[in-house]
């Protein structure tokens, strides 16, 4: 969201004038768009999992498995993007105008275009597909009388809120995804095409408009928690107390007798 401002908004372009932050801008940033999404789905398997009424399945749950799947999935993203660190540089398009961009090799191009495209049109049919399941399963769970669901200890009310989370975080993630697939998908099969300058002037801002609203998702997860939340409310809330040095056990104290008083002088 940060390199979006200062480029976009205030057309500050740092690294069209190094090729070291030029190789490092663009991987840097292919790595957060590929491997986010990636941690999201698994965080939504994760879910499913937990969801899910058989016992050995829910089992797959935890914080090892979790680690270890975000750490494969870092690694592998790490690596597959590699090819941007040589490909990318610093290219001259006129006399005057220097700018840092894949390789303009047409091969090349289609790769990085189709590739965003496919990538992220998985992205989305495969949290859908999550989210489906998810959501069967906490209907199924509805279902199963209160007494019964003590005795299976399925989820908790904490699971209940993450997993509503991500539904919305997911919801906010596809919503963007396909906007930004779609201007991927045109800018491939129209390469080609001769622009006159409004064309490319018009091209030019809704690429721009679209790259920092596909930002969003990335920004969006603290609200998105905050107000669908309680747990991550009050475990906020707490965080808040103890960095400004105060307990919250002492200010609910401090309150009650605030509200006390208030209610004897009435």
């Amino acid at each position: 969201m940060l390199s979006a401002i200062f480029t976009h908004g205030y057309n500050i372009t740092i690294q069209n004038n190094n090729v070291v932050l030029c190789k490092i801008y663009i991987y840097v940033t292919f790595i957060f768009a590929t491997g986010s999404p990636s941690i999201l789905i698994l965080a939504s398997i994760d879910r499913l999992l937990i969801s899910s009424q058989n016992v050995d399945t829910r089992l797959y749950s935890s914080k090892r498995l979790a680690y270890f799947m975000i750490s494969i999935c870092t690694c592998f993203w790490i690596l597959f993007n590699i090819h941007l660190l040589i490909k990318v540089n610093i290219y001259q398009f006129s006399p005057s105008f220097y700018l840092c961009s894949y390789e303009p090799t047409n091969l090349y191009l289609d790769f990085v275009y189709f590739f965003l495209s496919s990538i992220h049109t998985l992205y989305v049919i495969v949290l859908l597909i999550l989210s489906i399941f998810s959501f069967k399963n906490v209907h199924h769970i509805r279902l199963i009388p209160r007494q019964q669901q003590k005795e299976l200890r399925t989820m908790t009310k904490r699971d209940f809120q993450l997993l509503r989370c991500l539904f919305a975080e997911g919801i906010v993630f596809m919503i963007f995804a396909l906007l930004i697939n779609g201007y991927y998908f045109y800018a491939a099969i129209t390469r080609e095409q001769i622009r006159t300058p409004l064309q490319t002037a018009v091209e030019t801002f809704v690429g721009n408009v679209f790259s920092f609203l596909y930002n969003i998702p990335y920004c969006a997860n603290f609200f998105v928690f905050i107000s669908l939340s309680k747990a991550f409310r009050q475990d906020f809330k707490r965080l808040v107390y103890k960095i400004c040095g105060k307990n919250i056990m002492a200010m609910r104290a401090e309150n009650n007798q605030i509200n006390l008083a208030a209610m004897n002088q009435t």
